[in-house]
């Protein structure tokens, strides 16, 4: 570390130099100990901008200068152009494939429009969640409704997702938001999570019973329904511990309705591999096309010396 830091501030500095920049243009000042608090230390874009530079001028530059003094300048600069697309294809491949590199959007629940947040269970049936309306005693309490909704949802394909399951935890985090932001509570202290309801999501064509899936590129849209209940307002005293929440029974149950969007992480990636593999094959073959054109200039008889 002590070398790093040593050699890396003088590495810049010469750098700068050579460029025909003052050393604390971009926030190094001289000596060996160097430091990052110059002038233009706040300049982040500009660094960037010529890092990137300096990266294409010593990199590609230099490679591209060898085969130059071997090829000539034209045959020199459609070799290093076609290689390099064919390293950002193979790098964009393996992107693509784990997700890594550069990534779009993550994957998210997004609200369903018009039906984030349902105040009452009779808003399900408006809101598309469940077929038929909820058949409960007009007096019923907000216990035995849940009841009577959890029965429906799962006779109509809804899974109960169990608290200990990452998509539980996911689901909870998102609805918190979208409650909040709705403004039914005024804090993630006056509610709590009952129930959280999965559906869809399922990937197709699949065949053998789902067994052959390596073409199922399609998916079913996936839904998921967050229940809440509100709690009875506690007082908090200094030095004592928190009291429990407990569930308000007098209210009813509020629901959360999403769609799980599942982003664009590697859209990029799968932008950069099919643009990167166009580009090198028209490269290879303009070179084959320039190959097969000077094989037969070559096999041509020589013209007569001429007196």
């Amino acid at each position: 570390m002590n070398l790093l830091s040593t050699l890396l501030p003088t590495a810049q500095i010469g750098v700068h130099r050579a460029m025909g920049l003052p050393a604390t243009i971009l926030g190094v000042e001289g000596g060996h100990g160097g430091s990052d608090d110059g002038p233009g230390a706040w300049m982040f874009e500009l660094r960037g901008i010529l890092t990137v530079i300096i990266g294409v001028v010593v990199l590609m530059g230099s490679v591209y200068f060898i085969l130059s003094t071997n090829m000539g300048s034209r045959l020199a600069f459609l070799v290093s152009f076609a290689s390099l697309a064919g390293w950002m294809a193979l790098m964009g491949a393996i992107w693509w494939t784990y997700g890594i590199g550069l990534r779009g959007a993550e994957p998210s629940w997004d609200p369903v429009p018009g039906a984030a947040v349902l105040q009452n269970p009779g808003a399900l049936r408006q809101a598309g969640v469940i077929d038929e309306p909820l058949q409960v005693p007009a007096d019923a309490d907000p216990e035995l409704t849940s009841q009577a909704l959890q029965q429906r949802l799962s006779d109509e394909g809804w899974l109960v997702l169990d608290p200990s399951e990452a998509s539980f935890g996911q689901a909870s985090s998102a609805a918190e938001e979208y409650l909040l932001e709705s403004g039914a509570f005024a804090s993630n202290t006056e509610y709590r999570v009952i129930n959280v309801y999965d559906i869809g999501g399922e990937r197709y064509p699949r065949f053998a019973d789902g067994a052959v899936d390596f073409i199922a590129f399609f998916h079913r849209p996936r839904h998921s329904l967050v229940e809440v209940a509100p709690v009875v307002p506690v007082r908090v005293e200094p030095g004592r511990a928190p009291v429990p929440p407990v569930i308000d029974e007098t209210q009813p149950r509020q629901f959360v309705y999403m769609e799980r969007n599942r982003g664009s992480r590697r859209h990029p990636a799968a932008l950069i591999t099919v643009g990167s593999t166009i580009v090198f094959g028209a490269s290879c073959w303009l070179l084959h096309r320039r190959d097969k054109r000077v094989a037969l200039n070559r096999s041509q008889l020589a013209l007569p010396a001429q007196a």
